[in-house]
């Protein structure tokens, strides 16, 4: 048994086994392939940005599909509603008796886009807060939707759009997709919205999406040699700022500098995803000279309950015996060899040839970024 489990550790521990070979010192590699980007696909113009926008309200109309009378707040909301449209519960004996069934409390999100005005309509996403069933057929009422500073920026109403269903009947039930989350096209109005005055602006700054020294110089001289003036420049590996002259059409300044096409290097990376199997290795990826051994040991441990009887006419007793069975197989070693100038499809033509699974994929390739033969960022997640 002691021997056993020192096999088995072994076998966790050293299942990959990776051999790196010298580059050979003649020839040299291809840089990365460059691609070109509008500006306005790697980078945003700081101050203009989406605000998010919350809210909480109650749907109607619902055929029996709503909360619960376990769950509280959707009575204290429809009690509210009603005080509001005038109609008293207190002192009402019946109003804690009150069914539910046909209403629930939701939870409103949505996203207040940058210059929007006063009449303009976004889309809200409605969620259910209890525990309705489903909220199709139903109708939000009047629901005020507010942003981080507490402020009422938005009010939403109507009927709702569900990309799902749920039917019970008989103790059977059937659900497709997710009935407790909906969706208001134009559900909501625009009631204030977020002063930006660009022609106030002394300074314009660009956030790059990814930070990178080389792209930020990049971005600058583009836009510098499309405006033909030195008007921008690189404050670090994120942030360019553009100086605008006096009375400048900003606007149409911005439309210029987000229609500049410039080189952009993509920063070369790996994401795996361990729990469902999903490897995604991006095409600027280059790999190194090496050598992968990999193989596998397989150790199957079998226990069976038997009973053991005593024979006839004799004093013993009836014992249970357990019988265990080892059984070990070791697997041959897969050999690859990735010489220089290997791409990434020759990796995964050679994965696939011995039939690695998924889950020795994420195994390989944590090993080789461990032996500096994958230049790339690899990202778990």
């Amino acid at each position: 048994m002691r021997r056993l489990v020192r096999v088995t550790m072994r076998r966790l521990t050293a299942g990959v086994l990776m051999m790196a070979c010298a580059a050979p010192a003649a020839g040299a590699e291809s840089p990365p392939k460059r691609k070109l980007a509008r500006v306005k696909d790697v980078a945003s113009v700081e101050g203009v940005r989406d605000n998010q926008l919350v809210g909480y309200g109650i749907v109607v109309g619902l055929h029996g599909t709503g909360d619960s009378s376990q769950t509280v707040f959707p009575l204290q909301t429809l009690e509210s509603a009603l005080e509001r449209m005038g109609v008293s519960l207190q002192g009402n004996a019946m109003a804690s008796m009150m069914q539910t069934r046909n209403m629930a409390g939701v939870f409103l999100s949505g996203t207040l886009p940058p210059f929007a005005r006063p009449g303009n309509k976004v889309d809200i996403t409605v969620s259910s807060a209890g525990d309705a069933r489903s909220l199709e057929g139903g109708v939000l009422l009047l629901t005020p939707m507010y942003g981080p500073d507490g402020q009422i920026y938005a009010q939403a109403q109507g009927p709702m759009v569900l990309g799902g269903y749920a039917v019970t009947a008989n103790g059977s039930s059937k659900s497709v997709n997710y009935p407790t989350t909906a969706r208001i096209p134009s559900g909501a109005i625009v009631e204030r919205g977020v002063p930006l005055d660009l022609a106030q602006m002394r300074t314009l700054s660009l956030l790059l999406n990814d930070a990178d020294f080389e792209t930020a110089e990049t971005v600058t001289a583009a836009i510098n040699r499309e405006l033909s003036r030195s008007l921008a420049h690189a404050v670090d590996s994120r942030r360019i700022e553009i100086q605008p002259q006096a009375n400048e059409d900003i606007p149409a300044l911005l439309a210029r500098v987000e229609e500049v096409e410039v080189e952009v290097q993509p920063r070369a990376k790996v994401v795996v995803n361990e729990r469902t199997g999903t490897v995604v290795i991006g095409g600027n990826v280059t790999l190194q000279p090496v050598t992968i051994l990999h193989g596998g040991l397989v150790v199957n441990i079998v226990s069976r309950t038997e009973v053991s009887q005593p024979n006839p006419l004799a004093q013993g007793t009836t014992q249970v015996v357990r019988q265990t069975t080892v059984q070990a197989q070791d697997k041959p070693v897969n050999r690859i060899e990735l010489r220089e100038g290997a791409t990434v499809d020759d990796l995964v033509e050679n994965l696939q040839q011995i039939g690695a699974t998924a889950r020795d994929i994420v195994s390989i390739l944590q090993a080789m970024k461990e032996a500096q033969a994958l230049e790339a960022e690899l990202e778990v997640l």
